[in-house]
Parts: C-alpha cells; sequence; structure tokens
C-alpha cells in the first residue's frame, strides 16, 4: 500500500514538471515572436523614409516654366511664372556663370559685354522658358539662382560654349554642373571664342579690361549703341516724368538720393533709376 502511494505521487511530480517545461517553451516561443516584430518595424519606417527622400529629390530637379520678361544683361534676368494661380515676377541669376558687366553703375562696360547682353536678348527677350534650381534658392541679392532652359537647351551652356561667360561663382552646394561648365569652356578657350580670344582677359578672379589695348573699343562691333555709362546729373530740383525725358537731357543711371531719381523711373527697384 506504501508503495503504491509512493509510486502515485512520484507520477504527480512527473506531470507537474512536464507541464512547468511545457509553460516555459510556449513563453520562450511567445518572446521569440515579439523580437522578430520589433526588429521588422524599423525596417519598414527605413523604407517609408527612403521613399520621401526620392520625393524630395524629384521636386528638387523638376524645372519650372516661366518667361522671360527682361535681359538685364548676359547673366541675369527678369521673368515671370505663376505661382498659386497668380502671376508673380523674379530676378534671376544663372548660376557658375560669368559675363563681362554692361549694367554696373560703378564700373564701365566691360570689353564683349554688350556682345553677350545682345546675345542674350536675341535668345531670350519674350521667350517661354524652364527654370531649375539647385540647393540654394537665392543669392545675397535675393536673386533666383537657377539652370535656365530654352526648349533642350541649357542657356548657362550656350554663353559657356559661344565664348560669351567663364565658369565662375563656384559656391559649394551649387556646383551641379561644374565639371560638365569646365569641359565646355576649355572647348571655347581652345577655339579663343569672345572673351578668350584677348589673352589673360578673362581669368578666374574676372576680367581684366586691362589688357584689351583700346579698352572695349577692343570689342567686336556691337550691333546697338551703348548707353553713356556715368549719370550726367540734372539741375537742381528737377524731375522727369519719364525715362525717355531724363535720357533726352542727358540723363542716365540715375542713383537713389540724387536730384531726378524717383521710384516710378526705377522699374526694377534696385536703386538705380533709368539704366
Amino acid at each position: 500500500m506504501v508503495n503504491a502511494i509512493l509510486s502515485f505521487c512520484v507520477k504527480k511530480q512527473i506531470v507537474r514538471a512536464g507541464i512547468f517545461l511545457l509553460l516555459i517553451m510556449v513563453a520562450s516561443a511567445c518572446s521569440s515572436s515579439q523580437v522578430d516584430v520589433d526588429i521588422a518595424t524599423p525596417s519598414a519606417a527605413a523604407s517609408n523614409k527612403a521613399t520621401v527622400k526620392g520625393t524630395d529629390k524629384s521636386t528638387l530637379n523638376k524645372r519650372i516654366p516661366a518667361k522671360v520678361v527682361r535681359v538685364v544683361d548676359g547673366d541675369t534676368m527678369k521673368i515671370s511664372f505663376t505661382d498659386g494661380g497668380k502671376e508673380k515676377e523674379e530676378t534671376i541669376r544663372l548660376l557658375l556663370v560669368d559675363t563681362p558687366e554692361s549694367v554696373d553703375p560703378e564700373k564701365p562696360v566691360q570689353p564683349f559685354a554688350l556682345e553677350a547682353s545682345n546675345y542674350a536678348k536675341t535668345m531670350l527677350t519674350g521667350q517661354d522658358v524652364q527654370l531649375e534650381l539647385d540647393v540654394s534658392e537665392r543669392d545675397k541679392y535675393g536673386r533666383l539662382l537657377c539652370y535656365l532652359y530654352i526648349g533642350d537647351k541649357m542657356f548657362n551652356e550656350l554663353l559657356l560654349e559661344n565664348g560669351y561667360a567663364r565658369v565662375a561663382y563656384i559656391y559649394p552646394p551649387n556646383v551641379k554642373y561644374v565639371d560638365q561648365f569646365r569641359e565646355i569652356q576649355k572647348k571655347a578657350q581652345q577655339k579663343a571664342l569672345k572673351i578668350w580670344s584677348v589673352e589673360n582677359y578673362a581669368q578666374e578672379d574676372g576680367y581684366h579690361e586691362g589688357v584689351v589695348k583700346g579698352g572695349a573699343a577692343a570689342s567686336p562691333k556691337s550691333t546697338t549703341t551703348p548707353k553713356p555709362v556715368t549719370t550726367l546729373q540734372p539741375k537742381a530740383n528737377t524731375t522727369y516724368n519719364s525715362c525717355k525725358e531724363a535720357n533726352a537731357a542727358g540723363a542716365y543711371k540715375i542713383k537713389k538720393g540724387e536730384t531726378g531719381y524717383s521710384a516710378k523711373l526705377d522699374g526694377d527697384g534696385d536703386g538705380v533709376a533709368c539704366e
């Protein structure tokens, strides 16, 4: 009888031990399953994040339709575009290129400047174009920085290709096309086109008109007569109803604060009237 009781107790203990081991195995399985879920979740989030980045990059490379309202000089234009159903105007500055100066009130007209400006006017005035932005949108003057397309041609490249501009103002992160621009410039240099036709005129630090004999007169003949560079001072208390009237009186590029200046004659609001 005693032996039978002991045998029953031993069997009962074995059953209890088996149940205990089974519970441990179930708990372990549940724990492993939870770990798998936790690991999978960040992976899914990472996938979503990559998709968002891809969208941002696509937006950055998108071209913006616009129309050229006025060409200021070879590398600067005024454009109009539609934003939120409203017509807006912006001054744009072409990225990574620099043409000789033709409208700076502090500088004389540089050799080949008028040629570059006239080329831009012929190619772009009134034309539908597209703008491609880089990483930084504006310069310190608030101008929109861009690569400008007319048809399937990038105008930045056309300026370099024809010798109207040099590669310049290389400020990261806006350096997307700098390598191919330098290759295009090299070919124009080898052909001695326009700004490259005079040795040491176009250099990395700018244009050196002093090396051009006769200054701007050494530049190929322009199709238009340049305006006087310096501002002629009007008589005291003189006011003009239009730039045509001011020009007839011999006044050009009237700076803000000078007699004869008025905001209505300063169409682009840059502080210089009747440019």
